[in-house]
């Protein structure tokens, strides 16, 4: 009998590359079918990637015909939520691409149906997986900083937009905030605990995307290339948000944790690339701020410099937790309070003025 985990990818763009190379380095993991509603593009998909008598679909249901543990939800945003329930609904467990999904209704209708069917939905954000996260999670939750009261966080590119897909909103559903923006909240908010977001004021824009002179496909640029907000979480800690896919500036800054007995300064890294300084992989530096003896004092926490492979680790965990029967690693009702923060960006933007955040219980 073939004990092999049996894995469907939905979607064969970029992303499913990366995640096809992850799960051929897997022993005991089989790639056993492709969809795609491009015709001819998952049969192109499986040649190119050599995945050896995998079937490829163009509907994603036919897929889900098969006999398969587990299915790597690589579609554009908007088809996030239909192919991820779809694929639950089927018995099958689900990593789904970041963001989760295009609005929150979408997000909780996924969560419901995870919950509802007792398969898990894990979401794809590698970056925890760097072990520096890894550390500056380890430092927060350990109460060396006392009571943290406020944090900032974000990130942004010199120059950095996408095209095709990414630009588009009924594709996309966000520009920035969905891309990059979500790791920078993720890397906040995971530290923290995901304390629950409670109403956000912000403001996005767009002049380089919809500039000719900084985007070639300026003419169909319909998303966010800038925002900023300041969100109230669970806990009275405030949130301050920033994110760009383009500037005229170096960096946005570093991340801070301000807490009643220590502060924690994380830079990103950042190497002059304008694709660099944002949380979607690595830590330029960690320092904490404190008094000792009545003194201020730091301590430079020392960077690991290392070579985990962040997407490898991210698509082995979703493996293992299949093989374990463990909850998802990265929990979608989790994120579910991640991509609530980009709803109410985009609604406060549009209506210039700060919203509420309502997630049900489940």
């Amino acid at each position: 009998m073939n004990s092999n985990i049996r894995i469907g990818i939905i979607g064969s763009g970029g992303i499913a590359r990366a995640h096809a190379k992850a799960y051929k380095k897997i022993p005991g993991v089989d790639i056993v079918a492709v969809a795609d509603v491009v015709p001819g593009k998952a049969a192109q998909f499986i040649a190119d990637q050599e995945l050896t008598g995998a079937l490829p679909f163009e509907d994603h249901n036919r897929l889900l015909e098969l006999e398969l543990d587990g299915v790597s939800v690589c579609t554009p945003n908007v088809a996030h939520h239909r192919a991820s329930i779809d694929a639950l609904e089927a018995g099958k467990h689900v990593l789904v691409e970041k963001p989760l999904s295009v609005t929150l209704q979408q997000g909780i209708e996924m969560v419901q149906a995870s919950k509802r069917t007792g398969n898990m939905l894990s979401v794809g954000f590698q970056p925890r997986y760097d072990p520096n996260m890894v550390a500056i999670k380890d430092i927060v939750q350990s109460g060396r900083l006392g009571k943290v009261y406020y944090v900032e966080t974000g990130g942004g590119r010199r120059r950095g937009m996408p095209g095709g897909t990414f630009i588009k909103k009924e594709l996309a559903g966000a520009g920035a905030m969905a891309d990059i923006g979500c790791y920078s909240l993720d890397m906040a908010l995971n530290a923290l605990g995901y304390p629950k977001p409670l109403t956000v004021s912000a403001v996005t824009s767009n002049y380089f995307g919809t500039n000719p002179k900084y985007h070639k496909e300026a003419a169909s640029f319909e998303v966010e290339d800038f925002g900023a907000a300041f969100i109230r979480l669970e806990g009275d800690i405030t949130l301050q948000f920033k994110i760009s896919w383009a500037m005229h500036m170096d960096t946005l800054g570093a991340s801070y944790f301000l807490g009643t007995d220590a502060g924690l300064k994380v830079s990103t890294p950042y190497n002059g690339s304008s694709w660099n300084g944002v949380w979607d992989g690595g830590v330029g530096s960690i320092t904490l701020y404190h008094d000792e003896i009545g003194r201020h004092a730091e301590t430079s926490i020392p960077v690991l410099q290392h070579q985990v492979d962040r997407f490898f680790e991210k698509v082995n965990d979703f493996v293992r937790a299949i093989r374990e029967n463990r909850p998802a690693p990265i929990p979608a009702d989790q994120i579910l309070f991640n991509q609530a923060i980009i709803d109410g960006i985009l609604r406060s933007s549009e209506t210039r003025r700060e919203v509420d955040i309502v997630i049900p219980n489940f």
